[in-house]
């Protein structure tokens, strides 16, 4: 039976600098504190909690002074900072270089929209922390719009721009998008951004044609995390023979039996390479016996 690991899955470039940024510091500090989990995967998560790191939250950082606080890829609000700094905490800014451009896009135009009475939308899941961390770049006056069915919130009559949250999918900004350029009142500004990062949204094509091309497969991910969500959903449409584990603990052994010809393991780009491994060698386990 042939076992193989999705090459194309695992962490994005933007986690992958946040957790060598935490790495780095923890082998520097004995103590380091995350604004939240450095990413949706408890097991990577838990990792770095044994070297010495802490998940904290905004709330957090007004209570201590002093610490030293990492910014994990999906950014943070302007606030954030502002909080930091006054209560002398030393901050890693860990933030996407994606997410970073993208919260700087939406700034410039909040400001140049505020003096035409207009309105920036975000194409997002509300509360995720990068929408969070848009939002903060308005005043918390952009409007989140997680599908075309929250459309109804957009007011057609004033000069709008429209974004992505970088995880998003590019047919579902493509129908907001699309909408609004044939309702928008004549005459009325309105511009489009895909700001959809492609090397995560590139891999549901990928995801697609790993799942197709073995017989049963295992897909590795956070439950919080709704980037592993999406691609499961893709898995499963390409190969009804799709399962999700958080771990190697979540392997069971009738999905074995009858032995598969070949078996994929693929994941989240929150979902570290090490995980992956270890589900393959118990698989190596199950199947030898």
């Amino acid at each position: 039976m042939k076992i193989e690991i999705d090459p194309a899955s695992g962490f994005c470039f933007g986690v992958v600098k946040a957790v060598e940024a935490a790495e780095l510091s923890l082998k520097e500090n004995e103590l380091l504190n995350c604004l939240g989990d450095i990413v949706h995967n408890q097991k990577e998560v838990d990792r770095l909690d044994k070297m010495g790191m802490t998940s904290i939250s905004t709330d957090d950082l007004k209570l201590n002074t002093g610490k030293t606080v990492l910014i994990r890829a999906h950014g943070e609000p302007p606030l954030t900072y502002k909080i930091a700094k006054e209560n002398n905490h030393k901050v890693i800014d860990a933030t996407c270089p994606v997410v970073l451009k993208l919260q700087q896009r939406v700034k410039k135009s909040y400001e140049t929209l505020s003096a035409l009475n207009g309105q920036v939308l975000i194409y997002g899941k509300k509360n995720h922390a990068e929408v969070i961390g848009l939002l903060g770049q308005t005043d918390n006056n952009a409007i989140v719009l997680e599908s075309i069915e929250d459309i109804n919130s957009v007011d057609l009559s004033k000069p709008t721009h429209l974004y992505a949250q970088t995880t998003k999918s590019v047919d579902g900004f493509q129908d907001i998008a699309t909408y609004l350029e044939k309702n928008i009142n004549e005459g009325i500004e309105f511009k489009s951004f895909d700001t959809i990062c492609r090397q995560v949204s590139n891999r549901l094509k990928k995801i697609d044609a790993f799942a197709k091309k073995h017989e049963l497969i295992i897909f590795v991910g956070g439950a919080k995390s709704s980037n592993a969500q999406m691609l499961f959903k893709q898995c499963l449409q390409s190969n009804t023979k799709s399962y999700f584990v958080n771990d190697a603990s979540g392997i069971k052994h009738k999905w074995f039996t009858p032995l598969p010809n070949s078996v994929g393991i693929c994941g989240a780009t929150s979902t570290p390479p090490w995980l992956m491994e270890e589900v393959a060698e118990e698989i190596k386990k199950i199947t030898d016996n």
